[in-house]
């Protein structure tokens, strides 16, 4: 059975809930087990967001530190504040311009998602450009064409949204395909 922790990190009106729902879905949909729990107490205010997502035999949502086995920050200085999270040998997909120093076995790879976004117009989908790059170089418990596939019914009847959905996160795997 799959068993995987994630920790999504980010700033309020990033988009991070969003990721850690569509992640849920596919768990849901492959008839996974699967917990999730966030804090956004300061979300409105462009405060730290993280959401906790268990898919698996877990009995408790929160992920506690040194267990998770992938860290999605969409906002770079947020790698610092939450890589203590991650258990030796895992791995961060990060939005940013620059790797950040990480300390033990950790891998990490970084995208400038909000460039990309900007670039296709869509400012506000840097969330699906970091995802894509996360499922292009990470070992997530899912696919890009799974993700598609839940953005495919939740966006149903709204067109242009679903474009955008799926422009952004196919250009952060173009930008990063998996070796």
């Amino acid at each position: 059975m799959i068993s995987q922790q994630l920790l999504i990190s980010g700033v309020g009106g990033q988009g991070i809930l969003f990721i850690a729902r569509l992640l849920a879905e596919i768990a849901i949909a492959k008839g996974l087990p699967v917990l999730t729990s966030e804090t956004h107490g300061m979300a409105q205010r462009g405060g730290i967001v993280i959401s906790h997502l268990k898919v698996g035999d877990f009995s408790s949502p929160l992920v506690r530190p040194g267990q998770a086995d992938g860290l999605i920050v969409l906002k770079s200085g947020n790698v610092a504040l939450h890589r203590s999270f991650l258990q030796s040998g895992g791995w961060i997909a990060a939005n940013g311009t620059k790797s950040v120093s990480v300390s033990g076995e950790m891998e990490m790879t970084t995208i400038d998602a909000d460039t990309i976004a900007l670039k296709l117009g869509n400012p506000r989908a840097l969330n699906l450009v970091v995802l894509g790059h996360a499922l292009s170089t990470s070992r997530l418990f899912c696919t890009t064409e799974e993700v598609a596939e839940i953005l495919l019914h939740k966006l149903h009847g709204k067109p242009a949204l679903l474009e955008g959905a799926l422009t952004a996160l196919n250009a952060g795997t173009t930008n990063f395909p998996r070796s």
